[in-house]
Parts: structure tokens; sequence; C-alpha cells
């Protein structure tokens, strides 16, 4: 069924404009991309509000620097930790019931943001990012500054190339197949001076070690770390350990391929979570 929707702004601490839509009514729920993704590359976030809208306010926004979002440099990790607190505060209406739930390197952010004091309820993640064995190769150590580099010489499909091979693990054949898709290649370069901020919020996670004491000791929410089933070895075994790291935290293996899953499996998790129906237990990965 067809659920209305609206679209929105909300200003940042900084002064820089949010673009937002929303779904429904009722305890809110924040979705937040991961890096290079915005409202219109993830249709599957609208198909999800939708599912969740007869119960729920779903709000998906742009991070700053995509879409219809706008940008103020210098960039600081704490100007998106400020734009996810003016969506919980603008759009959400300050409700202190509010889950986020995010994407891939969307999840970092919004474990920085828990631990920074965004007032949250409850963070569900897909996959965030972490290298915590030799299970891929890690992060470069000065990844994110060759990303500045590459951005501010004029290069962004260097940038996207980089993020690609180093962060994605695609390799380099892949790469340059991409690179002749001009429309998708376009796209990509467009928020590539965005790739670095999702850099900065992975940190030290992928860096091949175990997740350093003391990384998320202030997150005391309720935390839901889902990973497909038929996602990457490496992204598993990071939802496992970051699911292991925090003590709030509940593990769901969920049905997926690859780096995603579906609208309708997502939202009946999602529903579970954000209603407490998940608090009672805390499933092992068989």
């Amino acid at each position: 069924m067809s659920t209305s929707m609206t679209t929105s702004t909300v200003r940042s601490a900084d002064g820089t404009t949010i673009a937002c839509t929303t779904w429904g009514s009722g305890d809110p729920i924040v979705i937040v991309d991961g890096a290079t993704a915005h409202r219109a590359t993830t249709p599957e976030n609208a198909a999800t509000a939708e599912l969740l809208a007869d119960e729920f306010l779903v709000i998906n926004y742009d991070r700053r620097g995509r879409g219809q979002s706008g940008d103020t440099p210098p960039f600081a990790v704490e100007r998106e930790l400020d734009d996810l607190a003016a969506v919980i505060d603008q759009a959400a209406g300050g409700s202190p019931a509010t889950t986020v739930f995010a994407w891939s390197s969307g999840g970092n952010l919004a474990l920085n943001a828990a631990q920074a004091g965004v007032p949250v309820a409850r963070l569900a993640l897909f996959e965030p990012n972490a290298v915590v064995d030799d299970g891929r190769p890690p992060l470069p150590v000065d990844y994110v500054e060759r990303l500045d580099d590459a951005v501010t010489s004029g290069r962004p499909g260097d940038a996207v190339a980089l993020f690609l091979t180093a962060a994605v693990g695609l390799p380099q054949e892949a790469v340059a197949g991409l690179r002749q898709d001009a429309a998708t290649w376009s796209a990509l370069e467009a928020v590539a001076p965005t790739i670095a901020y999702d850099g900065r919020h992975v940190g030290d996670a992928m860096s091949g070690r175990p997740l350093r004491p003391g990384l998320w000791d202030r997150v005391d929410v309720p935390v839901l770390v889902m990973h497909g089933t038929g996602t990457w070895p490496f992204l598993s075994s990071a939802a496992r350990a970051i699911s292991a790291h925090l003590p709030t935290a509940t593990l769901r293996p969920v049905p997926g391929e690859d780096h995603t899953t579906t609208p309708e499996v997502l939202a009946a998790e999602l529903r579970a979570f954000a209603s407490h129906r998940h608090d009672q237990a805390r499933p092992e990965e068989s």
C-alpha cells in the first residue's frame, strides 16, 4: 500500500542545509546511508520506509555533500554528528524514542554519534565497517590523505578508484570496467569529496587489528548488528567483532547477499527491534 511522503530540510549547527524525506508517523526511525550513497541512489530505503510507515515516522536524509544536501568546509567528523542530531531534533521532533538505522560505514558514523552523546534510543546497523584480522587487506594508513589529495588536485576519479579498490576490495579490472559506464562513474565522481568523510568515520576500525579498547565505550543503548548471510566473509567477521565489542549489542544474521538485503527482510527486523521485540534474546550466529 502506498504511503504519502514529504520532503523537507533541516539546518545543521554550522548552517548547512540537510535534505530529508519522511514517511508515516509514530516513533522515529532515521536512515543513514553509507559511503557514496544518498536518497537518489538507494531506492531500497524508500521501499523499506513504505513498509514501516504504518507504525513509525521514517526519515531518510542526504548526508552532507551528497544529493540535495549542502556542505560547508572545512569538514570534521563532528559536522556529520551535528547533521544527525539536527535531523533527530528537527525532523523527528527531538523524540527520545528515535531509532537510527545505518548501512555500512554509515554504521560507524552512527556509533560515533552515540559515542559523542547524540540522543538516540537504539542503533540498528547493517554491516558496519571493520577489518580486525587478516581476512582481507586493511585500509592503507594514508587512505584518507590520498583521498583528500586526489579531490583537491582535481582528480575525483582517482579518489573513487582508491575507494573501490582499497575499501570495497574490487580488482583493478572491475574498476576499469566501471569507468566505461559514463553515467555511473560521473555520479560517483560527484560525491568523491565525501568518500574521505566515511574514511574518517571508520578511523582505525579497518586496520587489520582487533578493535581498540575504549572504542565506542560510551555507547549504552541497545544495538542491533546485522549482516547478510551471503555477504563477503570479512563483513560477517566485522559484524561479529563489533557485536562482541559492544556490551549492549545483538548479532543478527539475516537473509541477504553481498552487502545488502531486501526491504521486506530489513523492515521486519527494524520493526521488531524498534518495537523492543529483539530485547529478550541475543541470538548467536550458527
